[in-house]
């Protein structure tokens, strides 16, 4: 473990839970400290007084909606005027999605936008003035592998997680000249309420655990790989089961994976 995070201001969004709770603790642990994001301001509580036993010395709980784009700016700029400046934002935040395309409305299309892209864009909109006007920044993007390629059940979702690649890749290449960086993370299944959350057709949450989620990596498992990932400056990590394997296969056997992946049991 090395001392990259000492120090360092660290705003986590969908920290009440998963990937980004185990974030914010992992953070605690290596002197970071933290801003934590999500909806759930009481469970941001409870994130908060963990990470407090874990060493964190400086922490704000921040409550915030992706989906209310225009509340924004505002709260970014409360953000700062608190901490001064942010050195590295970890988009955590989002919603997935478990239903066929033909049965999906589009509101609920228009859900996944709003948080896991548009939500994001936002926040690294109202944030990177201050990350140009300091010179420093690292922005990190908890993508998916869906990021990568579509599955059955996800169209939406995997619409919302290759927006954000092709902007952050964008972006990427217009901060070259400057110290900012950005790392896009691409999990797989990874063992957290994200199914249970997870938006059907008519818009209301599946209500139940995967098979394939329950069987996935810890969410403990996948923030390291993402801490170490950002430390080592990457552009791009993929990671998970054998579901990464879908990666190579859409490269470089196009017509095998799409055989592949329509029997794939993704749920």
């Amino acid at each position: 473990m090395t001392d990259y995070f000492q120090q360092k201001r660290v705003w986590v969004t969908g920290a009440s839970s998963g990937i980004g709770e185990a974030l914010a603790y992992e953070l605690a642990e290596r002197g970071a400290h933290l801003i934590l994001s999500a909806r759930n301001e009481a469970a941001l509580q409870n994130v908060a007084a963990e990470a407090s036993r874990r060493d964190a010395t400086d922490i704000l709980v921040q409550p915030l909606d992706l989906a209310s784009h225009n509340s924004i700016p505002a709260i970014v700029e409360q953000v700062l005027k608190r901490v001064g400046k942010v050195d590295i934002v970890i988009h955590c935040g989002g919603i997935s999605q478990r239903s066929l395309a033909a049965e999906t409305s589009l509101e609920v299309d228009k859900r996944l936008m709003d948080v896991n892209y548009f939500g994001t864009v936002a926040l690294t909109k109202a944030l990177l003035p201050s990350m140009l006007m300091h010179q420093l920044g690292h922005i990190v993007v908890v993508s998916s592998l869906t990021g990568k390629f579509g599955t059955p059940l996800r169209s939406g979702y995997a619409a919302s997680k290759h927006a954000l690649h092709g902007f952050f890749d964008s972006l990427r290449a217009e901060l070259a000249h400057t110290p900012i960086r950005i790392t896009i993370a691409c999990p797989g299944f990874v063992r957290t309420q994200v199914s249970i959350n997870a938006l059907t057709g008519s818009g209301q949450p599946q209500g139940s655990m995967d098979e394939a989620t329950a069987n996935g990596i810890s969410a403990e498992k996948a923030a390291r790989k993402i801490l170490r990932a950002t430390e080592h400056g990457k552009e791009e990590i993929w990671f998970g089961g054998k579901e990464v394997l879908g990666v190579y296969l859409k490269r470089f056997f196009p017509a095998y994976f799409s055989k592949v992946v329509a029997r794939a049991k993704v749920t």
